[in-house]
């Protein structure tokens, strides 16, 4: 789980900020907030970010791209790091960037942060929270590593700092020196923390092919319940040679598949997924498709490309939520536009349906951008689950919670006062400068 972020001098984020997933003191929905044994600490199973457009909502998200590529995936020898600092003020373009995550693994909670430029890490630090004290299992700064006493006897570890390159962080290549310290951290932002943008593709095709996923049947049960016109997601076998994909791609395909073996294949700009498998030396090609019910009983099999922005957008997003809905998940959903090509209600019941099963147990969590203000409802959510981004006239993003702010009742409507500007967040739109309608046709004639 996500505790808590901070950032500074990343994007429009000149100044430090954080976003926070700690409980506050109020009582509503408290019931699906999780509670760890070890600690005070309450954390909360989700958190929606608003704000106008260019706000700082995707250099929100842009951050955790970032941190995860980085830790992920690391650098090439020599390449520069793609950090991008705050480019509005003269005295922040070469000053680094701060990030520091608190995360909760395996009900342990442990602080990572680190400073960087576009050419070196300049500090890491590694820290482990219990509830009496914090043990710093190791801090690199100007070229020094130093370790905690408990890791001191593991002369390894000396080693694989000598190897870790400047521009590299020491958590990424110690765990690709096989050093086990630190890789539960390391997991988390391999394999919890997953990003989904406005247009991801949903990238484990197989599950959608193999009728014996767990995912399959929800699925279907899922597209059918939602008003989508989809009784189930199907497959169709097609010839080889009418597959849509580049002779190359093909080629390399025809090549590289063994017998009984699987590939599986996504085309995300015309949303086309296949599964090819070789039997008796013959390739076969399938497609994943459709099943709509015609009025006479019959199913007819639609390209997933005929369906609506919306229902192909919900077969991206439902097995997000069906995970979510996992008691031993413990994944981080990261979602950019929850909203996009989604009606109102529909976000909702996806919501509802996660919130609801939530408890004191849940190691799941969804954090979410939206622009849908009919979310915004304290039936749905808590105040310190909604959060506003805002840009100043300077161009600097700030976060606020909601319960930042004294006095707001369980019951009142802050969607309203949202809308109003009374908490920030929303658009400035100034069009005292715009022509009349008799300017705007007067320029029309007179440049033909």
């Amino acid at each position: 789980m996500l505790v808590s972020l901070s950032l500074e001098n990343w994007m429009s984020f000149r100044d430090e900020v954080t976003f926070s997933m700690v409980a506050s003191r109020q009582r509503l929905h408290g019931e699906r907030i999780a509670r760890i044994p070890k600690y005070p600490t309450r954390i909360l199973p989700i958190a929606t970010l608003y704000g106008g457009n260019a706000s700082g909502k995707s250099n929100f998200f842009g951050a955790l791209h970032f941190a995860k590529a980085l830790v992920v995936k690391g650098t090439q020898l020599g390449n520069r790091i793609p950090v991008h600092p705050f480019a509005l003020d003269p005295k922040t373009i070469k000053k680094p960037s701060k990030f520091c995550f608190e995360i909760l693994v395996d009900e342990t909670i442990y602080e990572f942060s680190f400073l960087v430029t576009d050419r070196l890490i300049e500090e890491e630090k590694l820290t482990r929270i219990s509830s009496g004290r914090e043990i710093v299992l190791y801090h690199r700064k100007g070229g020094e590593l130093n370790f905690d006493k408990s890791l001191a006897d593991d002369k390894f570890l000396e080693f694989a700092f000598q190897g870790t390159r400047d521009n590299q962080l020491f958590l990424t290549n110690s765990v690709s020196q096989k050093v086990t310290h630190f890789e539960p951290v390391y997991d988390w932002f391999s394999r919890k923390l997953v990003l989904i943008e406005p247009d991801t593709r949903f990238a484990e095709s197989g599950l959608f092919f193999d009728k014996s996923s767990p995912l399959r049947s929800p699925m279907s049960e899922l597209l059918s319940k939602l008003d989508t016109g989809i009784e189930c997601l199907d497959s169709k076998e097609i010839p080889f040679q009418n597959v849509q994909l580049p002779d190359p791609v093909k080629a390399d395909i025809e090549k590289e598949i063994e017998e009984d073996a699987v590939i599986f294949v996504q085309i995300g700009s015309i949303n086309e997924r296949y599964e090819f498998t070789l039997r008796d030396g013959n390739l076969i090609a399938k497609k994943l498709v459709a099943n709509h019910k015609m009025t006479d009983g019959n199913n007819v099999k639609f390209e997933l490309y005929q369906e609506s922005d919306g229902s192909q957008r919900l077969i991206d997003l439902l097995p997000a939520f069906i995970e979510l809905s996992r008691t031993d998940s413990g994944r981080v959903f990261a979602i950019d536009e929850l909203d996009r090509s989604l009606h109102t209600l529909l976000t909702q019941t996806l919501l509802q349906e996660y919130l609801s099963r939530c408890n004191s147990d849940t190691r799941s969590q969804l954090l979410m951008t939206t622009h849908d203000a009919l979310l915004m409802d304290q039936r749905l959510l808590r105040r310190d689950e909604m959060w506003v981004a805002e840009r100043g006239v300077d161009g600097v993003s700030k976060l606020y919670s909601f319960s930042d702010y004294r006095g707001i009742r369980y019951d009142k409507d802050i969607r309203k006062s949202y809308l109003q500007g009374r908490f920030g967040g929303v658009p400035r739109i100034d069009l005292s400068t715009i022509g009349t309608n008799a300017d705007f046709e007067m320029s029309i004639k007179e440049n033909g």
